[in-house]
C-alpha cells in the first residue's frame, strides 16, 4: 500500500528528503503519479460534516477577501438538547459561502475518520508532528491575502481548480512565533515580484511548500476543495531550547548576579553575559553526554505530547478483554511513545501521562511488547500463559495494547 508521503509527492522520498524537505518546494502532478484524494475528502463529505457532524468552533472558520468574518456569521445553537453557542449553522454557512466567503474545516486529522489514518501515517513518515485542514471556496474567489506559514504544507486539490502563486520567502524558516505579519510589507514588495511558481492546480495535483515561502491562491471557475497537510517541523532550535531548560540544575547558573549590577549599563551587562556564556560553555562540554540523553527523554516527551496516537475503542477492547485467550493477537497502540525503565524493585513502563509498575518477572515480555510487534499471551517470554494473560489483559485496559485485527486470529508458532 502506498505510503501517505508518496500520496503526496512525485519524487522518490530519499530524493524529497534531500533536495525538498525543508528547502525547496515541490509541484506534483496527478498525470505523473495518477491519483486523486477523493478518498480523504469528497464535497459529499464536507457536506456531511457541516450539516450532520455537529462540527464546532474553532474547528470552523470562514474568510472573505484576505480575512476572517465573524464567528456570529455562521455559528448558532443547535437547538434543544445542544444549546452550545459554537456550533455551526449550516443555513448561516450557505448564506456566507453563496456571497464568496471560504469554508475552512480546522482539525480534520481529530474528526474525520480517513484524514486521521493519512494523517497518523504522515506522522510515521516525515517524524515531525502533522494536522490538516480543508479549504473549500466558492469560484472566483480567494481565502487569504498573500502569507507565508510558520510549518510546512503539502496542498492536495481534491476538487475543483485553484490558482496558486508561490514566492521566495523574506525571512527563512520561521519560528513559531515569527508569523508572516511581522513581514508585512517585505511580503507585499515581494508578491509584486514574479512567482516562483505561478500554477493551476487540478484535482490529484500536490503542492509543497516547506515553511516561509509566500503564497496566496484564487479558486476558477468551479468550487475549490483542497486540503492542506500542516507539518510543524522539529528544529535545532527546539534541541537548543531543551538544553538550556536543563541548565537550571546548574548551581553556578542559578547563583544571583553580583549586587549593585548596572543593567543599563551596556558594556556592564554584555561583560556579565560574556562571563555567563563562558559558563555554559564550560557546563556543555563537561556534560555533554547526560544533557544530551537529558533532552532526548524531554523531546521524547514533546513528541508524545504534539501528537496522538490511534485511537482506542472502549466498547470494542472491553470485549476483546473478556474473549481473550492464549492465542489473541494484541500490539502496541500505533504511535504511543512508551519507555522502559526501572524503580528499585519493579519495571515500569512509562508513558506522557502516567507510568505502570509490573514486577521484575515480566521485563523481558515488557520488552517484547513494546518492540511493536504482534504478540499474544502464549509465547511471551518467560512468562506462563496464565501469566501472560494477565498482563495482556491490564495492558489492553491501560489502553498500551490494542487488539489485532489485521493480525491472524492466532499466532502460527503457538502449538496445537
Amino acid at each position: 500500500m502506498m505510503s501517505s508521503l508518496s500520496r503526496c509527492v512525485t519524487a522518490d522520498p530519499e530524493v524529497f528528503a534531500r533536495e525538498h524537505w525543508g528547502r525547496q518546494p515541490l509541484l506534483s502532478r496527478s498525470a505523473a503519479l495518477p491519483r486523486d484524494f477523493d478518498d480523504l475528502l469528497s464535497p459529499h463529505s464536507v457536506d456531511e460534516l457541516i450539516a450532520e457532524r455537529g462540527v464546532r468552533a474553532p474547528f470552523i472558520r470562514m474568510a472573505k477577501e484576505g480575512g476572517l468574518i465573524g464567528k456570529d456569521s455562521y455559528l448558532g445553537s443547535a437547538g434543544f438538547g445542544a444549546e452550545m453557542p459554537d456550533q455551526v449553522d449550516s443555513a448561516k454557512v450557505l448564506t456566507q459561502f453563496a456571497t464568496g466567503a471560504t469554508i475552512v474545516l480546522q482539525g480534520l486529522h481529530r474528526l474525520w475518520p480517513p484524514v486521521i489514518d493519512f494523517v497518523r501515517g504522515m506522522v510515521d513518515d516525515l517524524g515531525h508532528p502533522v494536522q490538516a485542514n480543508a479549504y473549500i471556496t466558492p469560484p472566483a474567489n480567494r481565502g487569504f491575502d498573500p502569507h507565508y506559514d510558520v510549518h510546512d504544507v503539502f496542498v492536495l486539490q481534491i476538487s475543483g481548480r485553484k490558482h496558486w502563486r508561490v514566492h521566495a520567502p523574506v525571512h527563512d524558516n520561521p519560528l513559531s512565533t515569527q508569523p508572516w505579519t511581522d513581514h508585512r510589507e517585505a511580503i507585499a514588495a515581494r508578491s509584486a515580484d514574479s512567482p516562483v511558481i505561478d500554477t493551476l492546480l487540478e484535482p490529484g495535483d500536490a503542492l509543497y511548500l516547506p515553511r516561509g515561502w509566500i503564497h496566496s491562491a484564487e479558486a476558477l471557475g468551479d468550487t475549490s476543495i483542497h486540503l492542506t497537510v500542516g507539518v510543524s517541523a522539529v528544529t535545532a532550535y527546539d534541541l537548543v531550547r531543551a538544553v538550556l531548560d536543563q541548565l537550571g540544575t546548574v548551581d553556578a547558573l542559578r547563583a544571583s548576579l553580583p549586587m549593585g549590577s548596572d543593567f543599563t549599563d551596556r558594556d556592564e551587562t554584555a561583560a556579565l553575559a560574556t562571563k555567563t556564556i563562558a559558563t555554559v560553555i564550560d557546563v556543555l562540554q563537561d556534560r555533554t553526554a547526560d544533557l544530551a540523553e537529558t533532552v532526548a527523554s524531554r523531546m521524547s516527551a514533546v513528541h508524545a505530547e504534539r501528537t496522538r496516537p490511534a485511537a482506542v475503542r472502549p466498547l470494542a477492547t472491553l470485549d476483546a478483554i473478556d474473549a481473550l485467550d492464549e492465542r489473541t493477537a494484541v500490539r502496541l497502540r500505533h504511535g504511543l511513545v512508551t519507555e522502559i525503565g526501572r524503580s528499585a524493585t519493579r519495571t515500569e513502563i512509562r508513558l506522557q501521562d502516567r507510568t505502570i509498575s509490573f514486577p521484575d518477572h515480566c521485563t523481558a515480555a515488557l520488552h517484547d511488547i513494546v518492540s511493536g510487534d504482534i504478540v499474544c499471551a502464549g509465547t511471551l517470554p518467560e512468562l506462563d500463559t496464565a501469566d501472560g494473560l494477565v498482563l495482556i489483559r491490564r495492558l489492553l485496559r491501560e489502553g498500551v495494547l490494542v487488539p489485532d485485527h489485521r493480525a491472524p486470529a492466532h499466532r502460527s508458532d503457538l502449538a496445537e
